[in-house]
C-alpha cells in the first residue's frame, strides 16, 4: 500500500479564514472550527484544538495572516500584527516550532510594503508545504532503519493531526508499513489526554494499518516480552546536546528501551532543533491544570482533596536516543557536534549521518 497525503486535512486555509479539525472531539466526532482572527487561534492552540509542534507552528503562521487581514487598513498595521504574534507565541511556549514559524512570519513582514496579506499567506503556505515534504523524507529515512519483521511502539500522536500532513514518527510507521517491513504497530494510550488512544489509533485505522493499543504502564512489559524492536516518537524540542523534550512519558520509554535492548528513534524536523539551548535542563516545562489528572470527561476520578502534578513534557537525555531522524539526515547517537554538523555549523570532529 502506498501513502501520499492523508484522507483528511487537520489544518486548512479556506480563503476567508482558517479551518481546524477539533482534535479534542476525536474519535467520537469529526468537527471543524473556523477562525477569522488571531486571538481565538491562540486560544485554540492553548486549549489543544490543535496540538503537535509542527502543526502548532503552521497554525500560528496562518493566524498571522488573519491578523494582517484585520489590521491591513491601518497605517500602523505592523504594530497590530506584532501584538498578535506575541499572544500566539505565549500560547504553547515549549514547542519551538511555534517560535520558529512566527519568526519566519516576522521576517517576511519586515520586508513588506503595501498590502501584506498576499505575501504573508504565501509564506504560511510555504511553511505548510515544506513541512509535508519534510515528513515524507523523514518517513522514508526512518523506514530505511527498520528491518523486515520488526514491530514498533509509538507514543502520543505524531501523524497528520500533529503536523502539516503525513507525520513525523507516524510518518515513519506509515512508510515502513507501506514497504512491508512492520509486523505489528502498538500505540501507547498517552495519559492524561489520551492522544495515542484517541488520535493515533484513529489515524492508523483511517489508513487501514492494524494497531494494538496498550496502557502506558504496559510498555516495559511489551519490551520484556520481545514484542517490539523499536520505540518511535516525535519531539517538541531538541536541544544543542541532543536532549529531547517530548510528551511526558517519553523519558521512561527511553529508559526501558535501553534496559531491554529496544532501539529508540526520535523523528523531528530541523525546525525542532534549538541549538540556542545547551541541554534539556534549561528548558521551561509547561504545566497543565491539575484537573486534567483529577478528572476525566469532567467527572472526578481521584479522591477529594488529592493534588496533582501535571507537566506536559519531559526530557529524554541524548544518551538514550539511538537515532534522531530529520529531513536533513539521520543522526546516530546525537550529540552537540553531530547536530552542529547537521545544520551546517562549524564544529571540529563532527559526524552526522
Amino acid at each position: 500500500m502506498s501513502f501520499t497525503e492523508s484522507s483528511f486535512q487537520a489544518i486548512e486555509w479556506t480563503g476567508d479564514g482558517l479551518r481546524l479539525l477539533d482534535q479534542r472531539r476525536l474519535p467520537g466526532e469529526t468537527r471543524y472550527l473556523h477562525f477569522t482572527a488571531a486571538a481565538p487561534v491562540a486560544g485554540a492552540i492553548r486549549d489543544l484544538v490543535v496540538r503537535g509542534a509542527p502543526a502548532i507552528g503552521i497554525t500560528a503562521a496562518y493566524a498571522v495572516v488573519l491578523s494582517a487581514q484585520r489590521h491591513r487598513d491601518r497605517d500602523d498595521w505592523q504594530a497590530g500584527v506584532a501584538a498578535d504574534i506575541e499572544v500566539l507565541a505565549a500560547a504553547r511556549p515549549t514547542a519551538v516550532n511555534l517560535v520558529w514559524a512566527l519568526e519566519c512570519m516576522r521576517t517576511c513582514m519586515s520586508q513588506l510594503q503595501g498590502d501584506p496579506v498576499v505575501a504573508l499567506l504565501a509564506e504560511a503556505r510555504r511553511i505548510h508545504a515544506e513541512d509535508v515534504a519534510a515528513n515524507h523524507r523523514m518517513g522514508d529515512s526512518g523506514a530505511d532503519l527498520i528491518n523486515t519483521g520488526d514491530s514498533a511502539l509509538t507514543y502520543c500522536n505524531t501523524g497528520s493531526l500533529a503536523t502539516g500532513g503525513y507525520g513525523t514518527a507516524l510518518g515513519v510507521v506509515r512508510s515502513a508499513w507501506a514497504a512491508g517491513k512492520l509486523a505489528d504497530v502498538y500505540a501507547g494510550e498517552t495519559r492524561p489526554w489520551l492522544q495515542g488512544a484517541r488520535l493515533t489509533a484513529w489515524e492508523l485505522v483511517q489508513d487501514a494499518i492494524p494497531v494494538t493499543l496498550i496502557t502506558d504502564n504496559a510498555a516495559s512489559a511489551l519490551m520484556q516480552a520481545g514484542k517490539v524492536q523499536w520505540v518511535i516518537t516525535g519531539a517538541d524540542r531538541v536541544t544543542a546536546n541532543g536532549d529531547v523534550i517530548n510528551k511526558i512519558g517519553t523519558s521512561q520509554l527511553a529508559v526501558s528501551c535501553r534496559h531491554y535492548g529496544v532501539r529508540m528513534m526520535v523523528v523531528a524536523p530541523v525546525s525542532t532543533l534549538d541549538l540556542s539551548i545547551a541541554d534539556g535542563s534549561r528548558v521551561t516545562i509547561e504545566q497543565r491544570p491539575a484537573s486534567e489528572i483529577l478528572e476525566f470527561g469532567g467527572q472526578p476520578i481521584a479522591a477529594a482533596g488529592a493534588r496533582a502534578w501535571n507537566p506536559v513534557f519531559d526530557v529524554t537525555p541524548a544518551g538514550l536516543v539511538d537515532y534522531l531522524v530529520t529531513e536533513a539526515g539521520v543522526v546516530a547517537a546525537p550529540d552537540t557536534r553531530k547536530l552542529q554538523a547537521l545544520v551546517g555549523m562549524p564544529a571540529q570532529g563532527s559526524s552526522a549521518r
